[in-house]
């Protein structure tokens, strides 16, 4: 069926209206009156910038399974809490592949050609688009018609009520199972085969293409502004804690992009030595330091991920400013390593190996450092914890479920892009390290592209150095 054949939703079609107890009666004789008098309206979607990029991402996806039905669905809504859900955001492999961020559609791949089958907006000739909470246009706003999405992403749109017709025919087919329950349940599973679509649609995502590339920048220099943001804020900050950083950024990251990528992570004093601490309920207190991890996520639904640690006060102590200088050699290392050819795990070694022997400096080893890096003792870890990189692109951590002998056991391309965040953690009732380091964490993250010619820190704006942050709070906060 060509675009727009069948568009808004009639009487019947989909799931039934999702209204509450709470909801006012409706008479027939107001739903009457309701659907009469509605003038045609037109969405402004211009043609989307992905859409040359994601039509070669298709032919590359359905050569790796020639002859094949691929489904990959965008998902539906999750509840947050009772009849209220959380924000929708497609499933990163179905936006990927088609640049689409509506609800409930499913891209299917087959003999070359690509349809989406959507849901689109409401039909007059029904009550949803004025008594729906989830889907009505008056509740939730307009939904793109099926030739508004065909034209803006320059893929074939079908009704998504024609997708079970089209899912029981006969054929191999293969789904990103997971995200839409009523697709999984419409086809019969092969746990091999689903396994092996989404371990491919993961190693193909690993190499960004130079579109990719420049919403990375985007969401990276989105990034900065945030964490400006916050330090011109920092009276602010010093009388409400934590939460004004978390607030101030996510501000920042909604007014310039879609969201923020993952639950800012705001850690003053001790809260910097729990790795995902996303509370942030804590005081700021001068003398001690903060550690800030957050990424503002591009419209595109790309993300950043970067990480400073600041002296609350706008000054180090001595002691800060030894341990702040340890991890950023360790950082620095970290990125040399970051090189085409060299293995991912490459970085988070050059980064230890600085890690390992400033703690034997501080006399915390309890064997010597090439004992401590040995593979089967690593007692290193204890302040270190975690890995120093990871995948970086529409989700924070990226292509996830590739093959582990490609990623993370594999070898750089030029075109990847990752983190290099070494840490140290001395936690506040670690009695093996002295009582001066307990409850001091640090991490530096920067979000670094593969190049032929060396690693390009996408997130280089932001200070590093522990002079030039000083001089950057000193010349932003108020």
């Amino acid at each position: 069926m060509a675009a727009g054949e069948q568009d808004a939703q009639a009487p019947g079609e989909l799931e039934q209206e999702h209204t509450e107890t709470h909801d006012l009666q409706v008479p027939q004789a107001w739903a009457e009156f309701m659907r009469k008098g509605w003038g045609e309206r037109e969405l402004d979607l211009p043609a989307h910038p992905v859409t040359p990029w994601a039509a070669r991402r298709r032919e590359r996806l359905a050569g790796q399974f020639p002859g094949e039905r691929l489904v990959v669905p965008a998902g539906g809504f999750k509840v947050r809490s009772n009849d209220t859900d959380y924000r929708f955001r497609p499933d990163t492999a179905h936006t990927w592949l088609s640049g689409n961020q509506t609800s409930d559609a499913v891209l299917v791949v087959e003999d070359g050609e690509a349809t989406l089958f959507a849901r689109p907006r409401s039909s007059r000739e029904s009550d949803e688009f004025f008594r729906d909470r989830q889907y009505g246009e008056l509740w939730a706003g307009r939904r793109p018609s099926l030739r508004e999405i065909s034209d803006s992403l320059g893929v074939t749109t079908r009704h998504l009520d024609d997708l079970d017709d089209v899912l029981a025919r006969p054929g191999k087919t293969r789904v990103l199972r997971g995200v839409d329950a009523r697709v999984d349940a419409a086809v019969a599973g092969d746990e091999d085969s689903d396994i092996e679509l989404a371990k491919v649609l993961s190693e193909l995502r690993l190499v960004k293409d130079e579109w990719e590339v420049g919403e990375l920048r985007t969401a990276c220099d989105t990034t900065t502004l945030g964490f400006e943001d916050c330090a011109r804020e920092w009276g602010d900050v010093l009388r409400y804690g934590e939460r004004w950083v978390e607030g101030t950024f996510f501000r920042r990251a909604r007014a310039m992009g879609n969201d923020i990528g993952y639950d800012s992570i705001v850690g003053g004093g001790r809260h910097a030595t729990t790795l995902h601490w996303i509370d942030n309920t804590g005081p700021m207190t001068p003398g001690e330091l903060v550690l800030l991890d957050m990424g503002a996520e591009a419209t595109s639904l790309y993300t950043a991920d970067v990480t400073r640690t600041l002296p609350i006060s706008g000054t180090w102590t001595p002691l800060q400013r030894d341990l702040y200088s340890l991890v950023l050699e360790a950082q620095t290392q970290g990125i040399a390593a970051v090189q085409v050819g060299a293995t991912f795990r490459g970085a988070h070694h050059a980064a230890m190996d600085v890690l390992a022997h400033g703690l034997d400096d501080l006399g915390l080893l309890p064997v010597s450092v090439d004992e401590a890096l040995a593979e089967d003792s690593k007692v290193y870890s204890r302040w270190t914890l975690h890995g120093v990189s990871h995948m970086l692109g529409m989700d924070v951590h990226d292509c996830a479920q590739a093959d582990p002998d490609i990623y993370p056991q594999g070898d750089l391309e030029a075109g990847m892009v990752l983190t290099v965040e070494p840490g140290l953690y001395f936690q506040e009732d670690d009695l093996l390290v002295p009582e001066e380091l307990r409850g001091i964490g640090i991490r530096i993250e920067d979000d670094i592209l593969v190049t032929a010619d060396g690693p390009v820190n996408l997130s280089e704006a932001l200070p590093r150095e522990p002079d030039a942050i000083e001089e950057w709070m000193g010349s932003l906060r108020r």
